[in-house]
């Protein structure tokens, strides 16, 4: 490990005014079943070290995996020489840290990384094994289970030192089925880093039925339907949008969100949080890249926008704080999540005389605009009549408004999902949306 304070030394002598190290690890695991074999079996470790300094009021940047006292000087000389080429006109900031950052217990499960590897290729196994064994239409399997733990170590000149430790594990199955006459594939992810969590039985079931239960979709005719969209399908129509929550989108003009801040951007019943200290997942932080506390905030509250999401460039533009969501180099949400409310599924589609249940929507990010929020979609699921899911459906195309669609929120359903796109949401049931089908 790089003696970090000669690092800091080094950099004072030479004119570097503040200096910050910021070094992230990441352990992967990785396992893949095929027909009841281990097809992988991988353990991947990744570790970076990104050093920011302040020369000239300018801010230098170095990136390198090579933590060795070797390289000191050459940092510190890059550091320099990026600081003198920089044309932009934003302050360079070394933060110095807040009052308090919030400790939050179980965002990291020793009990995970200790259990024996052997239980988690029998997970995997009992997977692929209960997909095929659950109907004679099951053609092909895949099934998985894998790994993460996210570790970080913040430390500056200003005398500021943290630490985060986060990890969660993923269990995937995806099946094709065939009946001789169609095909249809049936997918789902769980997220946790709670082994015990894992019901194999009811995941390989639901995923199974609703596999299952496409078989002979087609689509229906082209009008206004109103639409319960799966939490899953929600969360994928979602994260095609979630990058317009950046204030620094919203200054460069490219965030439909511009000029909103306080205003209505939809139903009373939509609220939206970003929830950094979200148990059972990975990227759960209780500081960002720059050294600030993360936050629990409102993005949305009863349909209003309350906040962009801020690093200390933008909030210092904004005359306002930092949110706490400087990541990666760019500005983004930690955990995002949209509140549950309080409507079964089952209430929701005895809300419809006529509509449509939305399990699967492909395409999101090609065909979504974040300046005007216009999405047009392709989608699958179920026409429901009178509550009832009567023929399932696909081959259809369902368009709209991001803000459009939030404002016609009708009904939010009750059981939250995690999902691996880092949106957490219920099933949500919109007033009418145009459908293109036949």
């Amino acid at each position: 490990m790089m003696n970090i304070d000669k690092l800091f030394k080094v950099a004072k002598e030479k004119g570097v005014s503040d200096i910050q190290v910021y070094q992230s690890n990441s352990n992967n695991l990785s396992i893949n079943i095929y027909k009841g074999d281990v097809e992988k079996y991988e353990i991947a470790e990744s570790s970076s070290l990104v050093i920011k300094g302040i020369y000239n009021n300018k801010m230098g940047t170095y990136r390198t995996e090579v933590f060795e006292d070797s390289l000191i000087d050459e940092i510190v000389d890059t550091i320099i020489a990026s600081a003198k080429v920089i044309d932009s006109l934003d302050d360079a900031i070394i933060y110095a840290g807040d009052d308090k950052y919030e400790e939050v217990e179980g965002l990291y499960s020793q009990e995970l990384t200790d259990l024996d590897v052997a239980k988690k290729i029998e997970l995997a196994k009992k997977l692929d094994k209960q997909f095929y064994d659950a109907d004679s239409r099951v053609k092909h399997v895949e099934a998985s289970y894998s790994e993460r733990t996210n570790s970080v170590l913040l430390k500056n000149s200003k005398g500021l030192e943290l630490k985060n430790k986060a990890n969660a594990s993923y269990i995937v199955g995806e099946v094709i089925v065939n009946d001789g006459e169609d095909q249809r594939t049936g997918f789902d992810v769980q997220i946790t880093n709670d082994f015990s969590d894992y019901d194999v039985d009811k995941f390989v079931n639901e995923i199974v039925e609703d596999a299952l239960a496409s078989l002979g979709a087609k689509p229906v005719p082209s009008k206004n339907y109103p639409i319960v969209f799966s939490s899953l399908a929600f969360a994928t129509l979602f994260s095609a949008f979630q990058g317009i929550f950046s204030a620094q989108a919203v200054q460069k003009g490219l965030s439909l969100l511009k000029g909103k801040l306080e205003t209505e951007i939809g139903s009373s019943l939509v609220n939206v949080v970003d929830d950094p200290f979200m148990k059972k997942s990975s990227s759960s932080r209780s500081f960002d890249d720059e050294g600030v506390a993360t936050k629990h905030k409102y993005l949305i509250k009863d349909g209003v926008l309350k906040t962009f999401l801020h690093d200390l460039v933008t909030a210092k533009k904004d005359g306002v704080e930092s949110t706490g969501n400087s990541f990666g180099g760019g500005i983004s949400a930690v955990n995002l999540k949209v509140e549950a409310g309080d409507a079964t599924l089952e209430e929701m589609f005895n809300s419809m005389e006529s509509g449509l249940y939305i399990t699967n929507v492909q395409g999101a990010h090609a065909g979504a605009n974040a300046v005007s929020g216009d999405f047009s979609l392709q989608a699958a699921g179920y026409l429901i009549e009178n509550g009832k899911k009567v023929q399932p459906v696909a081959l259809i195309t369902v368009a709209g408004n991001f803000i459009e669609m939030l404002k016609n929120v009708e009904t939010v359903g009750n059981k939250l999902k995690m999902t691996y796109f880092g949106i957490t949401c219920p099933a949500i049931k919109i007033k009418s949306m145009p459908v293109s089908g036949k």
